[in-house]
């Protein structure tokens, strides 16, 4: 993420996503980002000065309910993708606010 954009990722993560911030570890906590935990997920958002984000790479993250995800994502205003049909998953892609692509996926068997 850029520098300066932990409260964005804030939004973005815990807002949205609902997950919850981790501690940064002293030693890394100086350098910026931010790290975020949901069951046995976790996001680390790192700080780039030359940041662009990653369209292609992706996180991809088992949801228990797409539906009211997707609803959180477009009432915050994150436009959400429909995904290439993927056998055994519903799946769709939304950006986070530096434009880092993340992937969520229902069982849908």
């Amino acid at each position: 993420m850029p520098r300066g954009g932990e409260d964005e990722a804030r939004s973005f993560y815990v807002d949205v996503f609902g997950f919850t911030e981790v501690p940064k570890p002293e030693n890394l906590a100086k350098r910026g980002g931010a790290w975020f935990r949901s069951g046995a997920a976790e996001v680390h958002l790192g700080v780039e000065d030359d940041f662009r984000p990653a369209r292609k790479a992706h996180p991809a993250l088992l949801v228990e309910d797409l539906a009211v995800m997707v609803k959180r994502c477009v009432e915050a205003g994150h436009a959400v993708q429909s995904g290439e049909p993927l056998p055994g998953y519903d799946r769709v892609y939304v950006a986070d606010p530096f434009g880092n692509r993340v992937e969520l996926l229902q069982r849908n068997e």
